[in-house]
């Protein structure tokens, strides 16, 4: 009993979990006008805001030259660009250096002293730097729309907004087997997902293509130095200050770049973000939140790491109890769908289990059952294994014959739909 319980809490966690996800992944298409509110207005032409765009380079010589000339053919008229480098990253510094010394007006280099180095210290360093009216964060390989700080202009003078959510897209989902995967992550948490944060009123922002007006991310101390999740402990805290947050995708607007280029990489990375989402939970900011519903997806979305924990480690005791664990008929049923499409196998116990056998089968044909024990009695009143031989069933046998033959009934109807009369197989006995 114990166990049938505890099979059936842990299917039904489990189909919740993927609602849920489902439902929120999804909340961009629920409606035309839902759709059409996720993207940028167009802009009207009125006064342009002053952008700070912030660039930390740790070793990117390669690709730093590149996106520093992209964001350079801007048409927004009034930004600057400050890049942050090491100052024990000299091949990363000349780049930078020869970058400003081209475009002196808008390229400055700022040196992060900084001897245990990451990238909120960096981006504290430029913090006091800045002009903008406001601050937007890229990564050095990123691939900038030239239209995009136009339209976050607008975004921000249209909607009164205090920060600005643009979307990211990865683009080489080609170039390994888990590629495609990161990039469909990608797509549906920037394309929805955060939409809903932000209509909700709690939003983890993103790590880049965010903008934040000056002044309030001054009076927010800028990004917490020691969190792994800088990105998203900003997000948290103003969410909690009550700032409103604006999440806008264009698909042709969209800030590119490329996922990790080894696993491993992609490992260090998913690590070190989900423990930064655990610190940015133990930090408990989110509980400044002034709703309870609020609260309660902050929770959800910050133990995530706890709950792919769980499921990582409950997805192979599934295997194992669909292979080997006799669970009851209506245990069986309850989690035939999650466990039959998941793993394949069923094993169903009891005197009517050949029938059951059948029943499964034209119900759920991609489900593969074992066969039945030799050595199990399938006569009727036959004690269970194990059980005790005394103990007879509660149903009189009346009963039993009469929902024998109603299923035997239902079963045939079903069979004689599924066959012809020419290729017509007798019933398993």
């Amino acid at each position: 009993m114990v166990t049938s319980v505890f099979i059936a809490a842990v299917s039904l966690a489990l189909f919740w979990m993927a609602a849920f996800t489902l439902w929120w992944q999804m909340h961009a298409w629920r409606t035309p006008e839902t759709l059409a509110s996720t993207s940028f207005d167009r802009p009207d032409g009125g006064r342009a805001g002053s952008f700070s765009l912030l660039l930390p380079a740790r070793h990117e010589q390669a690709v730093l030259e590149q996106t520093i000339k992209r964001l350079l053919e801007s048409s927004h008229s009034d930004f600057e660009i400050i890049v942050i480098v090491g100052h024990d990253d000299p091949g990363t510094a000349e780049v930078a250096e020869r970058a400003a010394a081209r475009d002196p007006g808008r390229v400055r280099v700022v040196v992060d002293t900084h001897e245990a180095k990451n990238k909120p210290k960096a981006l504290n360093t430029a913090l006091p730097y800045c002009t903008g009216e406001v601050v937007g964060v890229f990564d050095a390989e990123d691939q900038v729309h030239p239209e995009l700080l136009t339209h976050v202009d607008h975004a921000f003078r249209s909607t009164g907004a205090d920060v600005v959510q643009g979307g990211v897209q990865l683009i080489n989902f080609n170039s390994s087997w888990y590629s495609l995967r990161n990039c469909l992550e990608y797509f549906f948490w920037f394309r929805s997902r955060l939409h809903l944060h932000a209509q909700k009123g709690f939003i983890p922002l993103g790590g880049n293509t965010v903008f934040v007006r000056t002044d309030v991310l001054r009076d927010a101390g800028g990004w917490d130095p020691h969190c792994l999740a800088e990105d998203c402990d900003l997000g948290v805290r103003l969410s909690s200050a009550g700032k409103k947050v604006v999440v806008a995708y264009d698909s042709d607007m969209v800030t590119r770049e490329e996922t990790p280029g080894t696993l491993m990489s992609l490992l260090k990375q998913r690590t070190r973000w989900n423990q930064g989402f655990l610190q940015v939970y133990r930090k408990k900011d989110w509980k400044q939140l002034p709703t309870r519903g609020q609260r309660m997806l902050a929770r959800y979305t910050l133990m995530t790491p706890f709950l792919q924990a769980f499921t990582g480690v409950i997805i192979p005791l599934n295997v194992a109890i669909a292979l080997f664990l006799d669970v009851s008929v209506a245990i069986a049923f309850v989690t035939l769908p999650a466990a039959g499409h998941r793993h394949g196998h069923l094993r169903l116990r009891g005197r009517r289990a050949p029938r059951l056998r059948q029943a499964v089968r034209v119900a759920h044909p991609s489900v593969a059952l074992p066969q039945a024990h030799r050595r199990r009695s399938l006569l009727p009143g036959a004690p269970r294994r194990g059980g005790d031989p005394r103990r007879l069933p509660r149903a009189s046998g009346t009963q039993r014959l009469g929902a024998d033959q109603s299923l035997s009934a239902r079963i045939s109807s079903k069979t004689s739909e599924r066959t012809s009369t020419r290729d017509l197989h007798p019933p398993p006995r």
